[in-house]
């Protein structure tokens, strides 16, 4: 599987994703400086990586979703290519219009950073095709403005074409439906805040993200 990770100034996870894909690809991702302007030819997965992207002004993901590099992104997801979006990747890929709605302020106005319960609500997609529909899994999340907001023709819209992919088990930061991931159109773009990448070893205190990564994997293989 032939992977990239986008890089911005003020990504601080983008080395934590790239290490969770070598892992568990055996290789190594390309890692792309924002701007750069074209993608490495062949790819079959683009990590847009957690973090504080151009110091979250503006909006969260706001300057992120208008570098030279997303556009190429944009370019690569219309064209099937996977695109996962993690944490301040999620707000990008929102900002960028590659997925709907915003990431707003978390509901309590506080950084919330710590494991949470998601439960999976679509087993079906590339991404979570090694879950099983309904399955709690534990992921740590790390943000302040993780709260997702659409107009609920927006969300109806999603619930019923199944692409909310992760929910909530529990109270994070007042997103809407309990909304904790969510889908393209087609299935080969998710954006999420909680951080699979951190939670692939035994060794990190548990293996609940790495499925995600393996899903991809065998799907694009």
């Amino acid at each position: 599987m032939r992977c990239a990770v986008i890089v911005f100034p003020g990504s601080n996870c983008d080395r934590d994703l790239a290490d969770a894909i070598a892992k568990v690809t055996g290789r190594a991702p390309a890692m792309i400086w924002h701007r750069e302007t074209e993608l490495p030819a062949n790819l079959d997965f683009i990590g847009v990586p957690g973090g504080f992207s151009y110091g979250d002004y503006l909006r969260s993901g706001a300057m992120a979703a208008r570098s030279p590099v997303m556009q190429a992104v944009v370019k690569a997801a219309g064209e099937g290519r996977a695109v996962l979006g993690i944490c301040n990747g999620f707000q990008v890929l929102t900002e960028a219009g590659l997925l709907p709605g915003a990431l707003m302020r978390n509901a309590g106005l506080n950084f919330v950073c710590r494991d949470v319960r998601l439960s999976v609500a679509n087993s079906q997609s590339i991404f979570t095709s090694l879950y099983a529909t309904g399955e709690e899994i534990r992921i740590p999340v790390a943000h302040h403005d993780g709260n997702y907001t659409a107009d609920a023709a927006t969300l109806d819209r999603l619930e019923g074409e199944g692409r909310v992919a992760f929910r909530y088990a529990e109270a994070v930061n007042g997103s809407a439906r309990d909304i904790a991931g969510i889908l393209n159109d087609e299935g080969n773009v998710l954006g999420m805040m909680p951080h699979p990448e951190r939670l692939i070893e035994a060794e990190q205190g548990g293996t609940d993200g790495r499925r995600m990564f393996e899903a991809a994997m065998m799907a694009l293989a």
